[in-house]
């Protein structure tokens, strides 16, 4: 993990830094990919005031706390970003278990990648790569999370609602599509 540490009015001591480094490196055991955080520290008056930013993937992350100690509004920054990751990870743990108990409604689900050959006559395509996999019952909300979990360019899923085959994409302005399959 990149950890950069920024002191505002504030001697950089080596004490503080590896403080703050054991405290986000206490956090990183929470998140599966690499990832950067900053810090800022700096005094107001007589408050102390840290700031940890946490990126990981897309998630960003951020914890302030001040106190009339350094060493205690880091340790609140840090048990703030702590929080956040627990409490999504439980969220996550959550829809997998509702999802584990509606694993009968889930639908095969075939991802062909094509190859379009060049025949001067009539241009055919072959399959390249198949890909065979589950699509869960879940909602909307769910599958956006999932997808931006993944940082993949789409996700396929099944609607839990109307058990319809969906597909949510990232489309190239950076928002998030979603195709619909209606079951007649």
């Amino acid at each position: 993990m990149q950890l950069n540490i920024t002191f505002r009015h504030l001697d950089p001591t080596e004490a503080l830094k590896a403080h703050v480094k054991g405290r986000v490196e206490h956090v990183q055991k929470y998140i599966d990919r690499p990832s950067e955080a900053h810090a800022v520290l700096h005094v107001d008056n007589l408050d102390h005031h840290a700031e940890i930013t946490v990126k990981a993937g897309r998630f960003l992350l951020r914890g302030t706390a001040k106190s009339p100690d350094m060493y205690a509004s880091i340790d609140k920054a840090a048990d703030k970003i702590e929080r956040q990751l627990l409490k999504h990870k439980e969220k996550i743990q959550t829809r997998n278990k509702g999802a584990a108990a509606a694993e009968e409604a889930e639908v095969e689900v075939r991802h062909d990648v094509l190859d379009v050959i060049e025949n001067p006559e009539r241009p055919s395509h072959r399959v390249v790569k198949s890909t065979q996999f589950r699509a869960k019952p879940m909602s909307l909300d769910e599958a956006i999370l999932q997808l931006e979990l993944l940082d993949a360019h789409f996700y396929v899923f099944q609607n839990a609602a109307d058990h319809a085959i969906n597909v949510v994409y990232r489309r190239e302005d950076g928002n998030v599509g979603l195709i619909e399959a209606h079951v007649p």
